[in-house]
């Protein structure tokens, strides 16, 4: 039996003793009882008493003692045995609580023994079963009430009027011991709180709810408390105080902030990446991208790289930046740059397409400004990814273009490709009033090579002839393949003794492709016909190519194997 109940029954017990003791007239200054009872007197008491003899007999009892003593003997029960044997050893009463089963199940009955002057004993029972259930429901109920408490928040607290601390939770609060806590202002913790209506919940004078307020750990750390109390009034209506629990819910702020930040990224990446869609043309997409990327994270300036062959090469540069040497040097070894750098804080990240890098960006911020977070860390990586496949997209953009401008065979520009330049280059002419000249080549006897030897025989002809005219020209020239057995080289800024030259190279270097011939009577030869335009004699573009192709025909019809210069253009043009 607890402890705390067996105390309480003593005491009632020693209550009732006493009130017996009136009823039956027992002098109080003997310390036993008086002569046998009658059963009249015991009639009178509202709890079951029994009166036993020495040699254990009871002699004389009421009736509730009677229906009490046909569910079990009460001289047998080792509680009521126990304390017989302390009353005649001690010859004071005896209190001992004790269970007896009933017929609706087992009943606790508090028993009181009393010596008498005879020898005998006065036994009184009573019923404390309810009495004990409700002291155990209620030591369970406040158990459980605290349990829930303490389960539904991370501390409680109560405050005086003046707002100080005079309980804490025996947890403590925050890593802070409640002892640590117990007499100090409740509002030295808070480091930021909008509370209820700018109210902190411990000196509010009307209930609060779920009010957030930042306090600092222990370890120094901030936390947000979810904060609900309740004011503490006296009789008269005058604040005594607050009572209220705190939730802890810095993680869910966390996660609400990591979310928000994710959604600002997503949005700023969306931002970027929308403004590069809307370019048409491919090779503007990363100055798109630079200009959005540099807005975006609050950059002075972003540079662009695209990498073949692990080198890179900057391809679009947008407002202020620095040196790029040192990222390009660090992305040889590592995906990631960030530094300091003179008067800039530098952040750039390489971009990859297949796990291939394939290019790289950086941003440039002033060291004045703001360091760079990690939500700017990851807005970066988002867009390095684009510009990996925006990188690649330009590299197929490309190979496309160059297929549709390239010969085929000899990767020479194509017919389409070399007139489109052609034409460019002509309309400077006139601007600049420089000279130029044009060559038109046709082997001679190409087709015996292909009808003796194939067609393969045939494109190493073709072949050989590519690598003459390439060995000479210079990088600003240009030469194609018009098609079939037809090639055409433009000589920038090339004089007629120039072009003359040029052709008596070629022509030279042409006896290589004897071997090539179907036979010694027909040799693998060429024809080239020179026009060259004089900037003081103005032509169009078509007279200067009829004037080439016409030179050329000229020499296929001398011959073969020789080149003709095309007379000059006639002062004023032709007719």
């Amino acid at each position: 039996m607890p402890e705390s109940i067996r105390r309480a029954s003593v005491t009632t017990g020693r209550i009732v003793v006493r009130t017996l003791v009136d009823v039956l007239g027992f002098d109080r200054k003997q310390k036993t009882a008086g002569p046998t009872l009658a059963k009249s007197s015991l009639e009178s008491f509202p709890v079951p008493v029994f009166e036993k003899r020495a040699d254990g007999a009871v002699v004389c009892h009421n009736q509730l003692a009677e229906n009490l003593n046909r569910s079990v003997d009460i001289g047998s029960v080792p509680g009521v045995v126990a304390a017989l044997q302390r009353s005649r050893l001690s010859g004071r009463s005896q209190v001992e609580v004790v269970v007896i089963p009933g017929e609706s199940g087992d009943m606790l009955y508090e028993m009181n023994v009393m010596p008498l002057i005879h020898g005998g004993c006065l036994i009184l029972a009573r019923d404390v079963t309810l009495e004990s259930n409700l002291r155990s429901a209620l030591l369970g109920s406040r158990q459980r009430y605290k349990d829930l408490v303490e389960i539904s928040s991370d501390f409680t607290w109560e405050v005086d009027a003046d707002g100080i601390f005079i309980f804490v939770s025996p947890r403590g609060a925050l890593g802070h011991p409640p002892e640590r806590l117990v007499g100090k202002p409740a509002a030295d913790l808070v480091v930021e709180q909008p509370g209820s209506d700018g109210v902190l919940p411990f000196v509010a004078d009307h209930p609060i709810e779920d009010a957030e307020v930042w306090i600092r750990r222990s370890d120094g750390d901030l936390a947000c408390l979810s904060t609900s109390s309740a004011p503490l009034f006296d009789a008269l209506g005058n604040r005594q105080g607050a009572r209220g629990i705190c939730r802890d819910i810095t993680r869910e702020r966390e996660r609400d902030a990591a979310l928000a930040r994710a959604n600002n990224r997503e949005r700023l990446l969306t931002y970027i990446m929308r403004t590069v869609r809307d370019v048409v043309d491919p090779n503007d997409m990363l100055q798109a991208a630079a200009e959005a990327t540099a807005r975006a994270l609050g950059a002075t300036g972003c540079e662009i790289f695209r990498c073949r062959n692990h080198d890179f090469n900057s391809a679009v540069l947008f407002g202020m930046v620095g040196d790029s040497t040192p990222a390009l040097a660090a992305f040889s070894s590592g995906d990631v740059f960030e530094t300091v750098q003179g008067p800039y804080r530098v952040l750039g990240r390489v971009s990859r397409y297949r796990k291939s890098v394939n290019g790289a960006i950086t941003v440039w911020r002033a060291v004045s400004g703001l360091d760079w977070s990690d939500d700017d860390r990851m807005l970066l990586d988002g867009v390095a990814n684009q510009i990996g496949i925006a990188n690649e997209q330009i590299a197929n953009h490309e190979r496309i273009l160059a297929l549709s401008r390239t010969d085929s065979l000899t990767e020479l520009f194509n017919r389409r490709a070399f007139f489109e330049d052609l034409s460019r280059r002509f309309a400077r002419l006139e601007r600049d009033r420089k000279p130029a000249a044009l060559i038109y080549l046709d082997l001679d006897n190409f087709k015996m090579v292909n009808d003796l030897f194939g067609h393969r025989r045939g494109d190493e002809a073709l072949l050989a002839v590519r690598d003459i005219l390439l060995n000479h020209v210079r990088p600003s020239d240009l030469v194609a393949r018009l098609g079939g057995d037809e090639f055409a080289v433009w000589l920038e800024g090339a004089e007629e003794n120039i072009a003359i030259r040029r052709c008596h190279d070629i022509s030279e270097a042409a006896k290589a492709l004897a071997p090539y011939s179907g036979d010694k009577d027909n040799p693998l030869t060429l024809s080239m016909g020179v026009a060259v335009h004089n900037p003081d004699r103005p032509e169009l573009l078509t007279d200067l190519l009829s004037r080439a192709d016409e030179a050329m025909y000229a020499a296929k019809r001398d011959g073969k194997s020789a080149f003709r210069l095309a007379p000059p253009t006639p002062p004023g043009g032709r007719p």
